[in-house]
């Protein structure tokens, strides 16, 4: 997993007109949540765009006024016209600690259902795993070779070093499915 790093400023004053003056002066009001409870600060706008417009996920590294810790991205609220970001929520974590985290899936291979004239379909975008975060690739690489036509993929069929897949094991990440000229080459 890429690392990502943040500087932030606590924030004394909280509640929706403190936060309208934040966004006004082109900063974003975010949470730090730990075991211990939520800490409130602020980031600039221009920092977080290439942490939250991106398909990536990154291991934050937040420092807040000189405290330094590991966080990682837990939820982004978006203004519903604009797509602005109107709030961050950040999950602390320690470094020999196991997250869970969604990652994006990555088909490889040619699948033998391809081969018969039939087309492969990627059913989800990410699955959601468990681990420690020096463990957990960018993405998750899913051979699709032994995929015959008419017949799918699922979680369950899956397995990665160090890492434990939540999502449950019946979601079928890929399908190949006839095609009208594979129906005709089997009739």
């Amino acid at each position: 997993m890429k690392e990502y790093s943040l500087a932030g400023t606590k924030r004394a004053e909280n509640g929706k007109k403190a936060a309208k003056q934040l966004r006004a002066q082109g900063l974003i009001p975010c949470n730090l949540i730990t075991k211990e409870g939520a800490q409130s600060f602020t980031v600039k706008a221009a920092d977080i765009r290439n942490l939250i417009y991106t398909s990536q996920v990154f291991a934050v590294k937040l420092n807040i006024e000189g405290a330094e810790c590991l966080a990682i991205v837990k939820e982004a609220q978006f203004a519903p016209v604009n797509e602005e970001i109107l709030h961050l929520d950040f999950q602390k974590f320690e470094a020999n600690e196991a997250i869970s985290v969604a990652i994006p899936v990555k088909l490889e291979g040619f699948a033998e259902g391809v081969k018969a004239g039939g087309k492969l379909v990627k059913q989800v975008r990410s699955l959601t795993v468990k681990g420690r975060y020096t463990d957990i690739p960018e993405r998750l690489i899913v051979d699709v070779t032994s995929i015959e036509l008419g017949k799918t993929l699922n979680v369950a069929s899956l397995k990665y070093d160090n890492l434990e897949i939540l999502t449950a094991p019946s979601v079928i990440v890929a399908a190949v499915k006839a095609t009208r000229a594979s129906r005709q080459n089997n009739a």
